[in-house]
């Protein structure tokens, strides 16, 4: 039996090790293999296509981040139950113009950076700068690549100015009409994917800024209020901060400012201190 078992073993090594490996087919020839109906595979050749002017300047910026800038994380839930209501009314009120949701982030964005000003600060080597004004830059999505035009004084505008001067500046940004000095002087960045379903992103922080704030979609979730489990309208917000200005408990302190303001919407049309 012994040499039964050896002699199969040594014939089934041997049909195994005669099994030709199949080699892969060139680019753009047939395989003798076949797809899930019945089809040869099809080898399609790579194409390279050259970095335009702008993702030249992204991938320059972003590796610049990634690399000097040390990142920390944090993310909260908002409820927007009374921000849906009030931009519902605001618009009502303003009707044909309106606000977008958009726009109370980024005014609540602004109303916080002023208020707690130990967020609104930039790296400086040996020293930071704690910014006197505040500008917050709105990525915008165009065709090429990512360009972030910057609200100025953000913080002393209406809803309705940063409204207007929001729409004003994407649209340019995505007609390629915006000057230079539109898209630098920053001192903080919202960035916002809720339109796509997003839930929630970690953002990359723009050299020279403290953070970023990711803003995902606003959806239904249920959750507890009140010992009951409700549903309610929330979305999830990821502030990137660099960690060589500021700490964890500082940019808490500071995300949680922001969600009460978007949790209470009319707090943020007082006359800013």
């Amino acid at each position: 039996m012994k040499a039964d078992v050896e002699r199969a073993a040594s014939e089934g090594t041997a049909k195994r090790g005669s099994a030709a490996v199949p080699s892969a087919a060139p680019a753009g020839t047939l395989s003798t293999e076949s797809d899930a109906w019945g089809r040869p595979y099809v080898s399609r050749p790579d194409e390279h296509v050259r970095l335009n002017q702008m993702r030249k300047a992204i991938a320059r910026r972003m590796t610049q981040s990634k690399q000097e800038v040390p990142h920390y994380y944090l993310t909260l839930e908002v409820d927007m139950e009374r921000a849906i209501a009030f931009r519902a009314n605001y618009n009502a009120a303003i009707a044909p113009a309106k606000i977008s949701f958009n726009d109370l982030i980024v005014k609540a964005v602004a109303r916080s950076l002023r208020e707690f000003p130990a967020v609104n600060v930039s790296f400086a080597g040996a020293e930071f700068i704690r910014r006197g004004d505040v500008h917050v830059g709105v990525a915008v999505a165009v065709d090429d690549g990512l360009v972030v035009p910057v609200i100025r004084f953000a913080d002393q505008k209406s809803l309705e100015a940063i409204s207007r001067e929001s729409r004003d500046l994407g649209g340019r940004a995505r007609s390629k009409q915006l000057h230079p000095d539109e898209m630098s002087g920053g001192t903080f960045t919202v960035s916002n994917l809720g339109m796509f379903g997003i839930q929630e992103f970690a953002a990359v922080i723009n050299p020279g800024e403290p953070g970023i704030l990711a803003v995902g979609a606003i959806e239904p979730r249920a959750v507890v209020v009140d010992g009951q489990v409700a549903v309610r309208q929330r979305m999830s917000m990821t502030i990137s901060a660099d960690h060589r200005v500021t700490d964890g408990a500082i940019a808490a302190q500071w995300l949680n400012l922001v969600k009460g303001y978007l949790e209470n919407p009319l707090s943020m049309l007082a006359d800013p201190k």
